[in-house]
């Protein structure tokens, strides 16, 4: 019985895992065409960052090939703003009720926090279910224990960071106050 409850256990798991891996994959094919749309609009530029990878062995004739990472995952996304300022953020999906702040791990954190004392935009996207979308700016979410009493965060939570929609992820709360900031500056 042991044995093949664990059989059970690994099948769900890998379905899990699976599920995960194409919500994700999901929310950034979501991501990519509102990149598109702000670059269309001429207000930000903004790209996927590549994940550095070695390939292995040669491609075969459909062009794949074996690879390993070979650094890291960076933050998600990068580019900058009309105006000149730069922009870095991770995009997360969850189909829960709430997100840990450990969905960003340790090297995008330190990344996020390195581009943010450089003057640019950090902040987390999360997607809940593919229904409501926050922008929580990095100095929120690296201290979430402080902000919510807790290291993971609910939608009431993240209330104040609500984006209309994934389209338009750059027309919330955040992008006012970077407005207010450079008029402040300007």
């Amino acid at each position: 019985m042991g044995k093949g409850l664990n059989r059970v256990n690994f099948f769900r798991q890998r379905a899990a895992g699976a599920k995960a891996r194409n919500n994700g994959n999901h929310f950034e094919e979501l991501l990519d065409r509102a990149c598109i749309r702000y670059k269309a609009l001429k207000l930000a530029y903004i790209e996927k960052t590549p994940e550095p990878m070695k390939p292995l062995n040669s491609p075969n004739e459909h062009g794949q090939f074996l690879a390993c990472f070979t650094k890291h995952a960076q933050p998600d996304y990068k580019g900058t703003l009309k105006g000149g300022r730069a922009i870095v953020f991770e995009a997360k999906h969850t189909d829960a009720n709430r997100i840990d702040q450990l969905r960003v791990t340790e090297d995008q954190a330190a990344a996020l926090t390195r581009h943010e004392s450089m003057g640019a935009l950090c902040f987390v996207l999360v997607s809940f279910r593919f229904e409501n979308f926050y922008a929580v700016p990095w100095s929120v979410w690296r201290d979430m224990k402080g902000q919510f009493g807790k290291v993971s965060a609910n939608e009431d939570d993240l209330l104040p960071y609500m984006v209309p929609g994934i389209m338009t992820f750059l027309d919330g709360p955040l992008m006012r106050g970077v407005a207010t900031e450079a008029q402040k500056n300007g």
